[in-house]
This record gives C-alpha cells, sequence and structure tokens, in this order.
C-alpha cells in the first residue's frame, strides 16, 4: 500500500518558524492530494493545510498568512512551512495522502505524526 513518514518537528520559540515534511511510498498509482492535520491534547483533529496534485490549497483561517504548502509531485512529498509560530500551533501534526495504490481503490493514508511545539 502507501507509506507516510513525516519529519521536521521539534521545539521552537514563540516567533520562530518551522519546517515539516511528509514522504509518501510504495505501491502509488497515483496521489489526489497530500496535507497536514494537527491534534492538541484533549481537542479533536483539525485541518491545517492540503494542496492537490494540480496545486491547489486550502487552510485553515488560524494558520492563514503564517504557512506556506507545498509538493513535489516526483518526489511525492509535501511541506509545510510555519512561520511566526504560536504556542496555540503546539499540537501533533499527522500528515495525510490521498491516494491509490495498486489493487487497491482511492484511500487516506496517515502517517505517525511529529510532534510541534511552540514555547512563550
Amino acid at each position: 500500500q502507501v507509506q507516510v513518514v513525516e519529519s521536521g518537528g521539534g521545539l521552537v520559540q514563540t516567533g520562530g518558524s518551522l519546517r515539516l515534511s511528509c514522504a509518501a511510498s510504495g505501491s502509488i498509482v497515483y496521489i489526489v492530494s497530500m496535507g497536514w492535520y494537527r491534534q492538541a491534547p484533549g481537542k479533536q483533529r483539525e485541518l491545517v493545510a492540503t494542496i492537490s496534485n494540480s496545486g491547489s490549497t486550502n487552510s485553515a483561517d488560524s494558520v492563514k498568512g503564517r504557512i506556506t504548502i507545498a509538493n513535489d509531485n516526483a518526489k511525492n512529498t509535501v511541506y509545510l512551512q510555519m512561520n511566526s509560530l504560536k504556542p496555540e500551533d503546539t499540537a501533533a501534526y499527522y500528515c495525510y495522502v490521498r491516494a491509490r495504490a495498486t489493487e487497491w481503490p482511492i484511500n487516506d493514508y496517515w502517517g505517525q505524526g511529529t510532534q510541534v511545539t511552540v514555547s512563550s
């Protein structure tokens, strides 16, 4: 099927920046879209940003103007550049890949998550 691996999380001070990366691999026929969700302790998982294979993007109002999502279709990779980070951005960030894998219908595949902690 499809494996999803995130990297780039860490601890940063308020106002700092982080770049998350997510790579998909496996028996991928094609990718429909990729993106990021996040989940803070005690809260539901929420959308951060998504990007389609054609480059159309969508992002949450809470991060608009502070994040940039980009993909590299040749590498099946998506990047999330986060600037002006705030303590409320602290969460586990999960990458998802909507893809068709060999002998499987289109499905959503998730990574294990990478922790982002913003100190005040």
